[in-house]
């Protein structure tokens, strides 16, 4: 390969023309040939950093082989062995293993997560995931976001009998206000439709603390609850006008984009102010100017420099391509309007002192308030966790960003039998949902007298499947 070795295959996607014109998908699959090359620039590294970097330990060096010898179907069956969700994570997952890629020492990291899609497509994904018979011992499980079904794969696949409940009309949690250009819309579903096999029960549109409690289920003879319910409940402004018509928090705008976008903003040719650094804020702008579609017309305020923004530098690129009017050092100080938006009025900033945890702040510059006109407004300020109906006995605590933990190393609550955890991203949030299903298993075998049970081959056989060669442990924390 010469000096190709350290040149990404590059990834096809849609032009600036294309983007335009809708919620299309950006990046688009590679073909079965340069799935292969890509794939051979792989130096099968004795120690598999990729797998150590990834929460879930998806054995992406293993599929990155079989792809290299044109075997898709097996790269397939080994992608989705262990990973429920492979077809969400193959467009969406941050791709921590390709950060811990050796060749981008010199060149380019590989191209895990599109090889990973690749192998989900170019072979049969369309596998029914089998575990151990079942023996009649229930878990439930709450909240049907990423946590929440890793768990319930990981706890069937053990031959538990799962329910999960949640309270949303749809399954998904939060994966479902990722824009259609990252995620066209069947991918849960496929991933789901791999479980069928499985003892897991799903019953929507039910809330804890109306429908049912973690107490009336454990009566109901459910041996353990997982409360999975992560941060879905957008934190406020705190200024004045955020009441008004065309002020949307930004989880409430993309659901509403995503289940029809047509009747979002009304109208062509609005005007947008997005408020937030990270990527949901990105998403909020990159859809808005699919909607809005002029020229300047989405702006989003961070309240400190580019350098600070949490936002992954995909996103910060092709919010730049797309044309999302960046302005750095503001924030909003009120919204202006009678009956609806009419602007927004915000304050420059500056660095200030080191708060107590070491985290910089910002503080106003006095006398720099001005106006930015727009009919919209967009919240991506963060999010936390609803606990209006959980029990104040679990003695839950709140992470740093929103989800609810139970307080013990295993994520153990203080009522006897539930456990809560989440996590920051799709694949973090996996990571803590299987490593609170071990838990759960090994507190059930506790109380049974029994010896807790592996993980099992996901399609039939009771070994539980190996790690690569050379792995270590994980490079990464929860």
């Amino acid at each position: 390969m010469g000096g190709s070795r350290y040149t990404r295959t590059p990834i096809p996607e849609e032009t600036k023309e294309e983007r335009d014109a809708g919620f299309d998908e950006v990046l688009r699959p590679y073909t079965a040939e340069e799935a292969v090359l890509e794939a051979q620039r792989c130096l099968n590294c004795a120690m598999p950093w990729c797998v150590q970097a990834c929460p879930i330990t998806q054995d992406c060096r293993g599929y990155i082989q079989l792809l290299a010898q044109r075997r898709f179907d097996d790269a397939a069956r080994l992608t989705v062995r262990d990973n429920p969700l492979a077809t969400v994570l193959c467009k969406t997952c941050y791709h921590y293993c390709e950060d811990a890629c050796a060749m981008g020492e010199r060149g380019a990291p590989i191209a895990i997560r599109h090889l990973k899609r690749a192998s989900v497509e170019l072979g049969r994904s369309d596998l029914t995931y089998t575990g151990v018979p079942r023996r009649g011992e229930r878990v439930a499980v709450i909240g049907a976001g990423p946590a929440g079904l890793m768990a319930a794969w990981e706890l069937s696949l053990r031959g538990y009998s799962v329910t999960v409940l949640e309270e949303k009309p749809f399954l998904g949690g939060q994966m479902e206000t990722i824009p259609r250009y990252h995620l066209h819309g069947d991918e849960l579903d496929r991933d789901l439709a791999r479980v069928r096999g499985l003892d897991i029960v799903f019953v929507v549109g039910k809330r804890a603390g109306v429908d049912f409690t973690p107490e009336s289920l454990l009566a109901e003879g459910h041996l353990a609850v997982y409360i999975a319910i992560g941060a879905s409940d957008p934190r406020r402004l705190g200024i004045p006008g955020e009441q008004l018509p065309g002020v949307y928090s930004a989880l409430e705008f993309l659901l509403a984009v995503n289940k029809g976008p047509e009747g979002v903003l009304g109208r062509k040719g609005r005007t947008v102010c997005v408020l937030g650094g990270g990527d949901v804020a990105l998403d909020a702008a990159r859809s808005s100017l699919r909607l809005a579609a002029s020229p300047g017309s989405v702006t989003l305020l961070y309240r400190q420099g580019p350098e600070a923004m949490p936002a992954g530098a995909e996103e910060l690129r092709d919010g730049t391509l797309e044309g999302v009017r960046f302005v750095y050092r503001r924030s909003p100080v009120r919204v202006l309007g009678t009956s609806r938006v009419e602007g927004l009025v915000v304050q420059a900033t500056r660095a200030g002192p080191v708060d107590a945890r070491g985290r910089p702040t910002v503080e106003a510059v006095p006398g720099s308030e001005e106006t930015i006109p727009c009919d919209t407004v967009i919240a991506a300020v963060g999010e936390r966790a609803d606990l209006s109906g959980l029990p104040a006995e679990l003695d839950l605590k709140v992470s740093a960003h929103g989800w609810p933990e139970g307080g013990r190393p295993d994520w153990a609550t203080d009522l006897d039998g539930v456990f809560a955890s989440g996590g920051k991203s799709v694949v973090y949030a996996m990571a803590a949902g299987s490593a609170a299903a071990a838990a759960i298993d090994a507190y059930i075998a506790r109380k049974l007298g029994r010896s807790p049970i592996p993980r099992p081959e996901a399609f039939g056989g009771s070994a539980p499947p190996a790690l690569p060669d050379g792995y270590g442990g994980p490079s990464w924390h929860l």
